[in-house]
């Protein structure tokens, strides 16, 4: 670490860290006259009340690599910032992998997880320094110590001598100190949104006296629907005159006075709602101030917050109560997503505008809704990342309990993600991804309003034999199958209707229904009911409300019932049960594990591609590079005389442009197979000189390195045709087995691999062996930014790896990894 960061602590409150620095001497001090008798010898192991000038000098100098010194910054209100912890490691002697960890905490901040998020920074810090071990000396007594590390997921060794209690613990992650970090970012981050979205007290700054603009209709808003009546704070006053508990401050004030709101907020509420819009400057120093002082953002230009009876927004009316949270940015999508919602009759349990997206994002609102008792779907419009992996990562685990549907702005997201790592992201997540702002509210009705189906066949009933002809087109279409089919004549009696009903959606071979209702005739039993229902609708919903099986209805004329999930037309209601009926597929879905990785320590550096792929265990067909004919024969001899390929550099595997000439057995025929390929790409060409390997089905892997989301690996069938049209498979590194298994089924051609067309079947699990190791090298060599191996051409005994290109370059920091932090103010 070095540039400071923001993370939250347990009770969802922020706090800044950073490298300590020899100014810091004062702090320092000050800092230790504030701790208590008891926290002096617990850390001290004697009552060392003041600090020596040799130690204080020795503390605020270190050479932050054998010895490290981290501090905890709180502000205050005027803009200064105290020192409240301090956590340091030194190595125990010169080179040597073990260094000595020690923290002390202020008093008035102890238990409030600081110590936890110290040994994460400490750990990330000595890592590259190669401390591989901490040690630490804790005092019986010290509980609270002892739990942290106790805690930390690291496999602790104890032992008991004169008097102290000796601990020892490698730092290498762990897949239980990762579960124990994540589980703690949920926690902290979900607490820190509970605070804004169930305040106990809101104090408006903005609202005019003569009860017009943003600030006097937000409370109004906050008046109608709050509990307690909103505390307003005009211009010249102070949030210090309110003796009440106050979390939330809604800021609708120009830009130039935000920062004295933060300012009057600091240590009294848990985070601010900002309406008003500001630019880039001021909102990185928005973000800034409030993290400093404990605070959090949602903002700024925010359209608001709804949830739990409180309507924070500028929309005078929100749709009905109900089970579906609502998550967006900008305040124009948030009102269309809103009124579509309260259009179609979707109840919403909450609704977040993050607006510019300062800090609090869609990341943080995933964490809050995956325990939110009111919250069982969650829908999102997102119009740019912040951090894809671990959206991918929190989308994986909450949509394992609550779906999430995300409707992504092509423009924000497109400019963020590769392709390829956008396939990845929803694949790896189980996300439903959407295109439009009605479709994400059709798949929020029938996940709010029916059970899950249990397979993908769908059964169709009717009263027009064209209607139902059309749904089974669509059903076919969207990758559905068409279960029972049932009609019924035009004008049927309710009666006859509902028998049909009943024994479609209690077939076997039903796993939804979908009900298509045409007009009536001018004569017939069918008619419109006095209340304005659509025919059969009383019968529909008496059907849908007993049964485990989802139903959804399409009524060409009347009012659909309300507890049936109902869409305009018969596309619109397939598209959802389309895009339902996958999230149910990938829930009956294993996970998969990682497997081991097949090097005991991934390798220090690599200066080739084939390096990297040979150290785990990947080999590909030898080559000799070649220009001009007399290095093409030396080559040749160099082989021995077997039959060897001959590729051109710059397009080894287009053998449709006559870049490759193969089974070229002997020197004659070389010299002449060389001039062909001068002939064609000109003299001297450069080319590459291979033996000649079994013939198999061409398969393309696949390494990129996104920016933004990280590691991502690709398969795919080779050929022109699948590289035009895109025809690749993509998972996030580490791969799973299932993953694994996943990839090499999914591209459209995967059954030339199967023996389509009259070929040989292939050993697919060599392939996905080959996958396995490609993702673990992808995630434990990030000198690799990308690689492809292509062709691989997989037999029924194997594979062979003809020609490996790839990318090596200093690492970067990778999404998602590393010790819990806040990401900058944006």
């Amino acid at each position: 670490m070095r540039d400071p960061v923001d993370v939250l602590l347990s009770d969802g409150s922020t706090v800044r860290i950073r490298p300590i620095d020899p100014s810091d001497a004062e702090a320092i001090v000050a800092m230790h006259g504030r701790f208590s008798e008891r926290t002096r010898y617990l850390r001290y192991f004697s009552p060392y009340p003041r600090i020596p000038a040799r130690d204080l000098d020795r503390f605020v100098n270190v050479d932050h690599r054998d010895r490290e010194a981290i501090v905890v910054l709180h502000g205050r209100p005027d803009g200064s910032a105290e020192i409240i912890a301090v956590g340091r490691y030194e190595r125990l002697g010169a080179q040597a992998p073990d260094a000595e960890v020690a923290f002390v905490v202020a008093d008035a901040f102890q238990g409030r997880g600081i110590g936890s998020v110290l040994l994460e920074h400490l750990a990330a810090s000595a890592e590259p320094a190669g401390i591989t071990r901490f040690v630490a000396e804790v005092l019986p007594e010290n509980g609270a110590m002892l739990r942290v590390f106790a805690d930390a997921g690291y496999q602790v060794t104890r032992e008991y001598a004169d008097g102290v209690v000796h601990l020892t613990f490698p730092i290498a992650p762990t897949e239980r100190s990762r579960r124990v970090q994540a589980d703690r970012e949920r926690r902290t981050e979900a607490r820190s949104v509970a605070r804004l979205l169930r305040p106990r007290g809101i104090a408006v700054y903005g609202a005019s006296s003569s009860g017009s603009g943003v600030g006097a209709a937000l409370v109004r808003h906050i008046s109608e629907s709050y509990a307690h009546r909103p505390h307003l704070i005009h211009r010249g006053e102070s949030l210090s005159s309110v003796d009440e508990d106050v979390d939330l401050a809604v800021v609708a004030v120009p830009p130039a006075e935000v920062p004295s709101v933060v300012q009057d907020c600091a240590g009294r509420v848990a985070g601010l709602l900002v309406v008003t819009e500001l630019d880039q400057s001021r909102r990185r120093e928005l973000v800034r101030a409030a993290r400093a002082t404990g605070m959090r953002v949602i903002g700024p230009s925010s359209l608001g917050i709804a949830a739990h009876g409180l309507n924070a927004t500028l929309s005078p009316q929100l749709p009905s109560p109900g089970r579906a949270a609502l998550f967006c940015q900008s305040g124009t999508l948030g009102l269309l997503l809103m009124a579509e919602a309260g259009r179609r009759g979707l109840g919403v349990s909450s609704f977040v505008s993050v607006g510019q997206r300062g800090d609090v994002s869609g990341n943080d609102l995933l964490q809050y809704w995956a325990g939110d008792p009111d919250t069982d779907v969650i829908l999102m419009y997102l119009e740019t990342f912040g951090n894809p992996r671990k959206f991918a990562r929190i989308a994986r685990e909450v949509g394992r309990e609550k779906p999430i549907v995300v409707l992504s702005g092509r423009t924000g997201l497109g400019s963020t993600l590769d392709p390829s790592a956008m396939q990845a992201l929803g694949e790896h997540s189980g996300v439903i991804q959407v295109d439009t702002v009605a479709e994400l509210v059709d798949v929020g009705l029938l996940l709010t309003g029916a059970p899950m189906p249990s397979g993908r066949r769908v059964g169709i009933v009717g009263n027009a034999a064209p209607l139902a002809s059309l749904a089974s087109s669509a059903l076919v279409s969207a990758g559905l199958a068409v279960g029972p089919v049932a009609t019924v004549g035009p004008s049927a009696a309710e009666e006859e209707f509902t028998a049909v009903l009943r024994s479609t959606l209690t077939a076997d071979e039903t796993d939804s229904l979908l009900v298509v209702v045409a007009p009536p005739l001018p004569t017939g039993a069918m008619t419109l009911s006095d209340s304005g229902a659509a025919p059969y609708a009383e019968a529909i919903a008496d059907a849908a409300a007993g049964s485990e099986k989802p139903l959804v209805a399409t009524f060409l004329y009347g009012r659909a019932p309300e507890t049936v999930p109902s869409y305009p037309s018969i596309e619109e209601a397939v598209r959802a049960l389309a895009r339902v009926s996958r999230r149910a597929m990938w829930l009956r879905e294993s996970e998969g594990v990682i497997p081991p990785s097949p090097v005991s320590a991934p390798p220090p550096a690599v200066s080739t591609v084939e390096e990297a792929l040979a150290a785990y265990g990947i080999e590909v067909v030898p080559h000799l590079r070649a220009r001009g004919l007399d290095e093409v024969v030396a080559a040749y001899a160099k082989f021995g005389g077997i039959p060897v390929a001959l590729k051109v550099v710059e397009r080894p595997h287009r053998i449709d442009l006559g870049a490759v000439r193969l089974d070229v057995d002997d020197e004659a025929q070389l010299r002449r197979a060389y001039q062909d390929l001068e002939g064609l790409f000109g003299a001297g060409v450069e080319i590459f000189v291979q033996p000649m390997v079994a013939p198999g089905v061409a398969c393309v892997v696949e390494l990129v390195d996104d920016p933004a989301f990280g590691p991502v690996v690709g398969f795919g069938l080779g050929g022109v045709v699948a590289d035009l049209v895109g025809d690749r498979a993509w998972r996030a590194a580490p791969l799973t087995d299932r993953d694994a298994f996943d990839l090499v089924r999914t591209p459209r051609a995967a059954d030339l691999l199967t023996g389509a067309a009259g070929g040989t079947p292939v050993r697919v699990a060599d392939l996905e062996d080959l996958l396995l190791r490609v993702g673990h090298l992808a995630d434990e060599v990030p000198h690799v930014r990308r690689l492809t191996l292509n062709p691989v051409l997989a037999r029924p005994d194997g594979y062979a790896v003809l020609h490996a290109w790839g990318v090596l370059e200093e690492p970067k920091p990778r999404p998602d990894t590393g010790p819990r932090l806040l990401p900058p103010a944006r």
